[in-house]
């Protein structure tokens, strides 16, 4: 089984910063496309940032030029920094993490727990 496990969240002043940690453990072979999702409460889950293996990122145009997804792969951690919060930005964000657990196996998409972001106004 792979495990992915958050930390980072809080509470911050609109117009702080956060930065919050993703790693993946367990059986792992490879770890492809790595990402962070954010869900409000009455919302759907929406994308905020991916980052594949090889460093490509995109971003949600809500997010775009304040937050900054990177990755170490000999961590199998992948972060995300977020400058410059708004309220808007409350919710709380998931790891997600597409997984190669054998050589002869498909990938696999995996979820963390989540972590809280709480933006005051």
């Amino acid at each position: 089984q792979v495990q992915l496990v958050e930390s980072g969240g809080g509470l911050v002043q609109a117009g702080g910063s956060l930065r919050l940690s993703c790693v993946a453990s367990g059986s792992i072979f490879i770890v492809n496309d790595m990402g962070w999702y954010r869900q409000a409460p009455g919302k759907q889950r929406e994308l905020v940032a991916v980052i594949t293996r090889g460093g490509l990122t995109n971003y949600a145009d809500s997010v775009k030029g304040r937050f900054t997804i990177s990755r170490d792969n000999a961590k199998n951690t992948v972060y995300l920094q977020m400058n410059t919060l708004k309220h808007e930005d409350t919710a709380v964000y998931y790891c997600n993490a597409e997984t190669i657990v054998g050589i002869f196996q498909p990938p696999k998409g995996y979820w963390g727990q989540g972590t809280q972001v709480t933006v005051s106004s």
